[in-house]
């Protein structure tokens, strides 16, 4: 803990999914990293989630484009961001899909995923120091 609290969720923005468990690899990658998804559960993105979060990040070009689509203001899309941008900064670089790499695939993506949370973190704490 970098000595401030927050509250991170997770959306998507098509209901294929909804409800349903992480995938068994990730879950698998995760644990080993120390981290517990198990428990978690697939949600679609709402309109509301612009009141509830200060910032949406996305992980590529479609998701942008869908909850772009569901900003009511400027002021709610200026609250998306790509994920990768943290540490690749204005490349709006996406997230890799993991399902068809492998564990490996999985494993890049917890990686990337885990970079840009530790620089977010960091800019967060900052801003409250």
């Amino acid at each position: 803990m970098k000595g401030f609290r927050a509250v991170i969720d997770s959306a998507g923005t098509s209901s294929w999914h909804s409800g349903e468990a992480p995938d068994p690899r990730a879950i698998q990658v995760a644990m080993r990293h120390g981290v517990d998804i198990s428990g978690l559960r697939a949600r679609v993105f709402i309109q509301d989630d612009f009141e509830k979060f200060d910032i949406i990040y996305v992980a590529d070009e479609d998701v942008y484009r869908d909850v772009v689509a569901l900003a009511e203001s400027d002021k709610d899309r200026a609250r998306v961001e790509y994920m990768l941008n943290v540490t690749y900064p204005s490349c709006n670089k996406p997230v890799p899909d993991p399902y068809y790499g492998g564990e490996q695939g999985f494993e890049n993506v917890y990686e990337l995923l885990d970079e840009a949370c530790e620089k977010i973190s960091e800019i967060i704490a900052g801003m409250h120091a």
